[in-house]
């Protein structure tokens, strides 16, 4: 799939676009020419933040998602146009914040959504497709009784596809499963042309510090001890430029109506991937094997926690032939340099002072 003459001069519409995934999108959608319109928070500090240097070359809305007038005014702007798309990422993504924040979570996952489909009906908008980003959390843990319906890799391995059953098991999870459904519906009830993704574990340069990624490297960074909670669950980690591409090629690609979940096809204890992110970290001289420590204070409530995810992505390949390009220790160390570098950017947001 050539990317860049499919987006040259298109119209691309994007929440949550000053956010961690939703920058990296803008970035590559501006380096292949597109007609970017970002939809920002207008109570946003700054305004903009990871895309401010692209200001001249971006078309910026400001509102709130949960405000259906503040969406129907900056969609207007698509009017007359039957190429668009749309990519929905804004959301309270943070699993711990849902339980700290459960009604803003709801309010801006599931109302958000609901707003920003809605105004595409009422201003009747031919847009080409609208893709929102659910997460592999929908997923959560294998149910006894549901065991029958998923499918499994000769290690005995639980291997996620768009065919598997769902059990969210925190408030965000919920919240993103719901915004899923809603879309879904709006393609049953009004013939959208709608695609959910759910991509597993993004990492990389930009992320809130608060997320294992970065909490692990922010604290290698600034001392000798890294706390962490829970180190036994294991995840799919999925480099953010690759992510960026799966949800170009399904908006591209993919078949409206249909979901797709796609990540790295390989996942690793969260144990591992600190042990990996400082050996990274200590060959290229970032730190000097700085010690792990755990913390039951940092563990999620109750049974809230994910064992294991791991997804089979062959429908996405088979469509559309996206696949991951990024190694996890090339990942790592990319997006340790941005952190290292930085500072100014998340030394304020980090929970472990």
């Amino acid at each position: 799939m050539n990317l860049r003459s499919e987006l040259a001069d298109r119209p691309v519409f994007i929440t949550g676009a000053d956010g961690f995934i939703g920058s990296h999108l803008v970035d590559r959608l501006i380096e292949y020419e597109a007609d970017v319109h970002v939809f920002v928070r207008a109570t946003s500090s700054g305004e903009l933040n990871n895309i401010r240097y692209l200001r001249d070359e971006i078309t910026v809305h400001r509102g709130d998602l949960r405000d259906k007038h503040s969406v129907d005014e900056a969609l207007r702007s698509l009017e007359g146009h039957s190429d668009t798309l749309i990519f929905h990422l804004a959301a309270q993504a943070h699993v711990g914040e849902s339980w700290d924040r459960p009604y803003e979570t709801v309010d801006t996952n599931i109302t958000g959504t609901l707003n920003l489909l809605q105004s595409v009906v009422d201003l009747d908008l031919d847009i080409a497709k609208f893709d929102t980003a659910g997460t592999s959390e929908e997923y959560g843990n294998v149910k006894e009784e549901m065991i029958g319906k998923h499918e499994f890799e000769e290690d005995g391995r639980v291997l996620l596809s768009e065919r598997s059953p769902v059990n969210p098991t925190s408030i965000y999870a919920t919240s993103k499963l719901a915004a899923d459904f809603l879309t879904m519906n709006y393609n049953d009830a009004y013939g959208l042309p709608t695609v959910t993704t759910r991509m597993f574990n993004n990492y990389g340069p930009r992320q809130n510090p608060r997320y294992i990624t970065g909490t692990i490297i922010t604290q290698a960074l600034e001392r000798e001890i890294v706390e962490l909670g829970n180190l036994t669950p294991k995840r799919d980690m999925c480099y953010v430029a690759d992510g960026v591409s799966g949800h170009l090629h399904v908006a591209l690609g993919g078949s409206a109506g249909e979901q797709y979940v796609y990540g790295h096809g390989e996942n690793i204890s969260m144990q591992r991937w600190a042990d990996t992110i400082l050996e990274v970290g200590s060959e290229h001289g970032y730190w000097d094997n700085p010690e792990i420590v755990q913390d039951e204070d940092r563990f999620r409530p109750g049974d809230s926690d994910v064992e294991e995810l791991l997804v089979g992505y062959e429908k996405l390949y088979e469509e559309t032939g996206w696949e991951p390009k990024v190694s996890w220790r090339e990942g790592i160390r990319r997006t340790i340099d941005w952190y290292a570098n930085n500072s100014e950017s998340w030394y304020g947001r980090v929970d472990w002072r």
